[in-house]
């Protein structure tokens, strides 16, 4: 049985999110992974939009596509 449960650690002791199933006493194995904090909800963006800082070219690029985007070229399906 493999099963990702979350926890949060306090000293030398793991509270688990949810009950793992298994019996008291039973002997696990317990790999762990530290899960990043979300952070302030859009910080990821700003991460990410900082690779595009030194581009001054961007905005007239996204420009562009959005207007492609306006533009509808597709046939008119026939009914």
């Amino acid at each position: 049985m493999n099963e990702v449960i979350h926890g949060i650690v306090q000293g030398r002791t793991i509270r688990l999110a949810q009950d793992p199933g298994i019996d008291d006493g039973q002997a696990v194995e317990v790999v762990l992974r530290p899960i990043s904090s979300p952070g302030q909800w859009g910080e990821g963006l700003r991460r990410c939009a900082g690779a595009l800082a030194d581009y001054p070219e961007m905005d007239q690029h996204m420009d562009e596509i959005q207007n492609e985007r306006k533009l509808d070229s597709r046939p008119e399906l026939p009914e």
